[in-house]
């Protein structure tokens, strides 16, 4: 089954910096050759299921080797059984969306700039 997860692993204990172990775990993520976004309050990956658990698992191997004595995270699950739709299929698809938005809105801003041109000249 095709997943989508957001995943913000916190390693415990290992004081305020945490960008050299989110490193290992990008590392971790090429290595399993998952497709994945970083964000700045996590990571979307994307894959199958048990590819992608899995690198979930060894995500925590590896920062719990690297000395975080405690790992706390959070996912956010998605599945599908309609179709595969990928993250970068749901950002296009917002995008498309706020994108139609705004050239409806320019559009109606020339009109009415026309008709305000048209008043001027006529008047």
């Amino acid at each position: 089954m095709f997943v989508s997860i957001d995943f913000c692993l916190v390693p415990i204990g290992v004081g305020t910096s945490l960008s050299s172990y989110i490193k290992e775990c990008i590392e971790v993520i090429k290595k399993e050759g998952l497709s994945y976004e970083l964000g700045a309050n996590g990571t979307a990956i994307e894959g199958d299921w048990e590819r992608v658990f899995e690198c979930v698992r060894k995500c925590h191997e590896k920062i719990h080797e690297k000395g975080a004595p405690r790992i706390y995270t959070t996912m956010k699950v998605n599945t599908r059984t309609d179709k595969e739709q990928k993250f970068t299929d749901k950002v296009k698809s917002v995008l498309g969306k706020y994108l139609k938005e705004k050239v409806m809105m320019i559009m109606i801003l020339i009109s009415l700039l026309k008709n305000q041109n048209l008043h001027i000249i006529n008047g």
